[in-house]
């Protein structure tokens, strides 16, 4: 069977289950199985696989008609021009998540005029990628990273060392796992923020095969919110900020949440949909 039959076949196969941009999906799986760049696949319509290999590609569109997303097969995401590795402890990096990223390290890199080594936290870290994307940034800054799940942090660090940013890893839950008197200028996470009933609605690649505890908010998808709110404060320095990635269907739920906690929310930030995913707030005075 030549890639070109490999490519119709497998497309047709993935349509029937239901999996978006099938052929593309179909392509990158090829392209990986073959360990070749994807558009060299155009070069190479006609030659034929081995058994070993039709075998290899096979076992992965399977897997993908069984609506595992194309990251967890390949093992690989990008981030912010990074390739990470991703695997079913860490949620695969969005693209809005991005957003949060460049804003959160253009944040620090004001905070380096007026401090010889900013300091940053990422809550929840996953997979590392806001931790790493800050590191990489901005390398004068001192970045922490925190994750209750051991085999998370496993990847994180896995991620760091791959692109030489120094992070110090803590494992624990939220704040708990830092030291009491840790405190940062930079605060980002993108906490679990899905309505628990509103789990069963995503797609399979995403209720299926990613990690429900980093998904799962609570019943109305605002409680790691709440704990922030009520605990972050006493991490952050003066004059520092805390920046969120939200829910666009809670984001005024969850402005409201720190308002009662004495937050001066300074903004709701829009992703690429103009839909509201950014919440950029700082300690109150009073």
């Amino acid at each position: 069977m030549t890639i070109l039959d490999v490519i119709q076949r497998s497309t047709d196969f993935l349509a029937k289950k239901g999996v978006p941009s099938p052929r593309l999906q179909v392509e990158h799986l090829l392209a990986h199985a073959l360990q070749m760049p994807r558009m060299k696949l155009y070069l190479n319509f006609e030659r034929t696989l081995t058994p070993a290999e039709l075998e290899a590609v096979r076992a992965l569109v399977q897997r993908r008609g069984r609506r595992e997303s194309l990251q967890h097969i390949t093992g690989s995401a990008a981030f912010c021009s990074l390739e990470l590795a991703v695997n079913e402890h860490v949620l695969v990096p969005r693209p809005e998540t991005e957003l949060l990223a460049e804003r959160a390290w253009n944040f620090l890199k004001e905070c380096g005029v007026r401090h010889a080594a900013p300091t940053g936290l990422d809550l929840g870290t996953g997979s590392g990628c806001l931790a790493i994307a800050l590191a990489v940034n901005v390398p004068a800054a001192a970045i922490h990273a925190s994750d209750v799940c051991g085999q998370a942090l496993a990847v994180a660090r896995a991620n760091a060392a791959r692109h030489k940013a120094r992070i110090e890893f803590h494992q624990g839950d939220l704040f708990a796992a830092l030291p009491a008197a840790a405190r940062f200028h930079l605060i980002v996470s993108n906490p679990p923020y899905i309505p628990t009933a509103r789990m069963e609605e995503l797609e399979p690649e995403v209720r299926e095969h990613e990690p429900r505890r980093a998904l799962d908010g609570g019943a109305d998808g605002l409680d790691f919110y709440r704990r922030i709110a009520a605990e972050g404060g006493a991490f952050l320095e003066v004059g520092g900020r805390l920046m969120l990635e939200l829910d666009d269907e809670g984001a005024e739920g969850t402005a409201e949440i720190f308002r009662q906690e004495n937050w001066i929310v300074e903004a709701i930030e829009a992703d690429y949909n103009q839909r509201p995913r950014i919440l950029i707030a700082r300690r109150g005075t009073g």
